[in-house]
């Protein structure tokens, strides 16, 4: 039996330049560290202004305003700036941003998608009206990406041939807001021939289920991030369990986060399995985990 109970969504703003705020999850966060000296990396991109000591760990910090393609921090900024060490996608990286607000905690249901107009290469997965003032949420898998391109490689996975014929058998639906992650999710699936939907919310994610419920197809697997814009992946999760007449999909939920109390509740609403991203081999096992689950 799954409940919904309230979590606590909060979100750290900051400035990368002027008075427009950003925002990302708290969850993502480790520690905000105030500006010290960075090691050099030499034949690093350039938004890489060097490295520095966390924990015992050399973790690598980006200019988060020169990856976006605002002006990079100047000498004398740096005294004022601080350094956000986040945990995403199984890696630890330090941000460099101009000047930390404040955390707030909100409601994923008032985070709009950001209009279409703003193209692919936008580094925004949503925006937030807090109190007059509109907030940015930065697509960190985007950033992480563009200076970081090898990480999009998910290399091959081997499957044998009655595994391959299992999921190409299966109506697969992928619900993600990343540009980037959804591209990572369809190249595994398409260098195996899969088929398979795609979405970029939870609310279109749920009429699909609904649909193909009633057409007599209905959604085997469900793979869904988290964090999204309107109708989280928690929520996705408790409203296609709470729906009675819906042929229950096998339900993954593929996070960035590593947060373990994100991964205890994905379990608490109904999810089967909670992955970090992005590891291609553990998603298409867990896929197949679903298939073989009993009718």
């Amino acid at each position: 039996m799954t409940s919904k109970t309230k979590q606590s969504q909060k979100l750290l703003l900051f400035r990368l330049f002027g008075t427009r705020l950003f925002g990302i999850g708290t969850l993502k966060i480790r520690e905000i560290l105030p500006f010290k000296p960075l090691t050099k990396l030499p034949h690093s991109h350039s938004a890489v202004v060097g490295t520095t000591s966390f924990r015992g760990s050399a973790v690598p910090v980006i200019d988060m305003a020169a990856a976006v393609g605002y002006p990079a921090l100047t000498q004398e900024e740096l005294k004022a700036s601080s350094i956000i060490i986040t945990d995403v996608q199984r890696q630890e990286t330090g941000f460099l941003v101009r000047g930390v607000q404040k955390i707030i905690e909100t409601d994923w249901k008032k985070v709009k998608a950001p209009p279409a107009a703003l193209g692919d290469k936008a580094f925004i997965t949503g925006l937030l009206d807090a109190e007059g003032d509109i907030i940015q949420l930065l697509d960190v898998e985007l950033l992480l990406a563009n200076v970081y391109p090898d990480s999009l490689d998910a290399g091959d996975v081997a499957l044998t041939d009655v595994q391959s014929e299992t999921l190409k058998a299966l109506n697969i639906l992928l619900v993600d807001d990343s540009r980037v992650a959804r591209k990572q999710l369809c190249d595994v699936l398409d260098a195996k021939d899969i088929s398979y939907q795609v979405t970029t919310n939870g609310d279109e994610a749920l009429q699909i289920l609904l649909k193909d419920n009633e057409l007599g197809q209905p959604v085997d697997i469900l793979v869904s991030d988290i964090e999204m814009p309107g109708l989280d992946g928690y929520e996705l999760t408790f409203d296609a369990r709470d729906n009675g007449a819906l042929k229950q999909p096998y339900i993954i939920l593929h996070t960035s986060l590593n947060s373990e109390m994100s991964l205890s509740y994905a379990n608490q609403v109904g999810a089967n399995e909670a992955l970090t991203k992005f590891d291609a081999d553990e998603l298409l096992h867990a896929m197949l985990r679903g298939a073989s689950q009993p009718e």
